[in-house]
């Protein structure tokens, strides 16, 4: 009798929470008159993203790509109503025009229970802000000279490697050759220490490093569309491990630099000179009174988790960004012999890799545009409003608190956009044709206020390390690499399943 009693008390509790949500929770879109894709009880419409069938870059764009004559429409992750932006001025105006109602990610971020999740990437309102403010001038281009010389090291590095990789394997897979690469490149530019990963690929900061973004589908969706069920059950989005050892290494760093006066060009130094100062030492071209820094200090952790967001954005986004750069140079030999055929010119011009010589190669900037045209690191930008608004141009009322999904996959994806989108044609960055396309069509960094603040750092990065495998290899594809490149369903960081394996062959 107990158990009749229990069975039907939950089939009564089911049949409650599904009715609940079947005309509470998801009559949101439909009571404002916007379109929205039908939901599913209980996880709304991200039933195959939470079961890693698809990669959230490839999801929103697929529903972009259906729908995207609504200009913007509804969808649901999980209990949350989600607006799709999918119209470039619409974009526009969430990203800048309207940035006072769309300046949060709406993604996890507790400083208290997981204090690397307080990056500038991360946080919300006036915290971003004030600490934005400080950020900038550490990413100028004078700085980005100052650490040009750590870029350089390590992309002889890289090609030293190879070279000795070379003669004993024909086949490598480059997605983990360049993650040792950038993983070296982000630790000296950001911690001032070296990392050897391309010589001891198992060393700690690599694991650490790779640990991170081994977080399965469905917590990824967790942490970016409904984070109060973490922080409700106090689950951090860093893996304790990981925080730990990372805060470690960064106090370390600091004190050890503090008490013997080491002073280098890296980003390191300049965090340090926060720390201390409350403000970062303008560069020498720049006029001090020009400039009005704010002299609150950051504490230590805050510092730490902005080197760990620089690293962890750093290491994987450049070097999925060169893999996939790769696979395609390898299946467009035609390609691959015109950028080498600039970077042979460049640096018998310049003598050798300088800032200015990688500024020259204004071909390799194409193809690294291209690469993240096609292959946006990022590929899709979160907002949650902040003030509620009436979208311009549209009727749609947009309440305080409702999630937005900008589908950078899909509109760099769009054939309206960009004809033949699968094409890889890096002359879709010649002037002319920049020039006749909508300003918001390319946003694998981002725009508006919250533009990845170390773009110029990852261009460069990218290119170096590029520029030093083409001066020195030619890549064939391995019959071990598919083409299409399949895409691994559980990072949110857009990246080839299996990796990408290449034939290489000294010049």
């Amino acid at each position: 009798m107990l158990l009749v009693g229990l069975i039907t008390a939950l089939v009564v509790a089911l049949c409650s929470v599904y009715m609940y949500y079947k005309f509470v929770v998801f009559t949101f879109w439909r009571k404002k008159g916007v379109f929205y894709i039908e939901p599913v009880v209980p996880v709304g419409n991200v039933a195959s993203l939470v079961i890693g069938k698809v990669s959230v870059g490839e999801f929103f764009s697929n529903a972009y790509l259906k729908y995207k004559d609504h200009r913007a429409f509804g969808m649901y992750t999980f209990f949350k109503p989600n607006l799709v932006i999918a119209d470039l001025d619409l974009v526009r105006t969430v990203l800048t025009k309207e940035f006072g109602s769309f300046h949060d990610r709406g993604w996890y971020c507790n400083e208290k229970t997981d204090p690397l999740s307080g990056t500038l990437f991360l946080l919300p309102g006036k915290k971003w802000r004030n600490l934005r403010v400080k950020m900038t001038p550490t990413f100028t281009s004078g700085k980005l000279k100052q650490m040009f010389g750590v870029l350089k090291d390590c992309g002889e590095e890289l090609a030293t490697s190879l070279e000795k990789v070379a003669k004993t394997e024909t086949c490598i897979e480059v997605k983990e050759i360049f993650a040792r690469y950038t993983t070296d490149t982000i630790m000296s530019a950001a911690f001032g220490i070296k990392s050897n990963c391309m010589e001891k690929p198992d060393n700690e900061v690599r694991h650490w490093g790779r640990k991170f973004f081994e977080m399965s589908s469905f917590w990824n969706a967790i942490f970016a569309f409904v984070p109060e069920l973490a922080e409700f059950f106090s689950i951090p989005f860093i893996d304790r491990g990981t925080s730990k050892f990372f805060i470690n290494m960064f106090r370390d760093t600091v004190q050890y630099r503090q008490t013997h006066n080491v002073v280098r060009h890296d980003f390191m130094n300049l965090l340090i000179q926060l720390i201390e100062n409350g403000y970062v030492e303008p560069d020498e071209e720049v006029n001090a009174t020009d400039t009005s820094p704010s002299t609150s200090k950051i504490s230590m952790l805050e510092a730490a988790a902005q080197a760990f967001v620089f690293f962890l954005a750093g290491f994987e986004t450049s070097s999925t960004t060169m893999t996939f750069c790769l696979y395609e140079l390898a299946l467009h030999q035609d390609l691959q012999n015109k950028l080498r055929q600039e970077i042979d010119e460049v640096l018998k011009k310049h003598g050798e890799v300088t800032y200015n010589a990688v500024n020259d190669m204004t071909y390799l900037h194409k193809v690294v545009n291209e690469t993240l045209r096609k292959y946006p690191p990022l590929p899709m930008l979160n907002r949650i409003c902040t003030k509620a608004l009436d979208l311009p141009t549209t009727k749609i009322h947009v309440p305080e608190g409702t999630l937005i999904t900008i589908p950078v996959l899909g509109i760099q994806r769009d054939p309206a956009i960009y004809p033949d989108p699968d094409k890889f044609d890096p002359e879709r960055f010649n002037e002319d044709q920049i020039a006749a396309r909508h300003p918001y069509a390319f946003l694998p960094f981002g725009e508006g206020p919250r533009v990845c603040i170390g773009t110029r750092f990852g261009y460069m990065q990218t290119k170096v390390g590029i520029l030093n495998f083409l001066s020195k290899f030619k890549a064939k594809l391995h019959p071990q690499t598919p083409v299409p490149l399949s895409i691994d369903a559980a990072p949110v960081i857009l990246t080839p399943k299996g990796g990408v394996h290449l034939i290489i062959e000294p010049r």
